[in-house]
């Protein structure tokens, strides 16, 4: 097994910074936008995106939640594979906002095809978008494209994308694993 270090905590650093300024141009105040973090470690990133948003650019009152899509995906009873449940949080109304789902990575589609699907729980919004960090562009099972993307990384199968989240794993850095 090898491992690559594709984006270092600089990289990540400026990245975020980045990302958080297109969410700005295009939603200015927040008042109608939400961001949800898809759990597990999407909740990093849009914490900090909201973060950045908050004590950089001055914006107030950014309703920040998180998903747990685990009993909304098509492979939940299948595999050997046993899912473990994350908590969802959204204490705010989404009906008639404009969501932004935030993941770490984008690789098949499915993860966001179940998101898209637990959010209607919630209301019907006007409008979602997706931000991630990582697009694994090639590896799509299903027609879905991010709005926001950090990085376009292209990896085949057997290759992993790992994203290393200070919070959680003690360092900020995204690493390709070849098996």
């Amino acid at each position: 097994m090898s491992q690559k270090v594709l984006l270092s905590a600089k990289e990540i650093h400026i990245i975020l910074h980045r990302l958080a300024c297109q969410l700005l141009e295009t939603h200015l105040d927040f008042t109608d936008t939400v961001l949800i973090g898809i759990q597990p470690r999407g909740v990093y990133l849009a914490r900090r995106l909201t973060e950045i948003l908050e004590k950089d650019y001055k914006v107030k009152n950014i309703k920040l939640g998180s998903l747990d899509i685990t009993f909304y995906r098509d492979d939940f009873r299948r595999g050997d594979k046993i899912h473990e449940a994350n908590k969802t949080k959204i204490d705010f109304l989404v009906e008639n906002k404009k969501v932004v789902f935030i993941d770490d990575v984008l690789y098949t589609g499915r993860s966001i095809r179940a998101a898209l699907t637990a959010i209607q729980s919630f209301g019907r919004p006007e409008e979602i978008e997706l931000l991630t960090l990582i697009d694994r562009r090639f590896s799509r099972h299903l027609p879905i494209q991010p709005n926001y993307r950090g990085r376009q990384v292209d990896a085949i199968n057997d290759e992993k994308v790992k994203v290393m989240w200070k919070e959680n794993d003690g360092e900020d850095t995204v690493y390709l694993i070849r098996e």
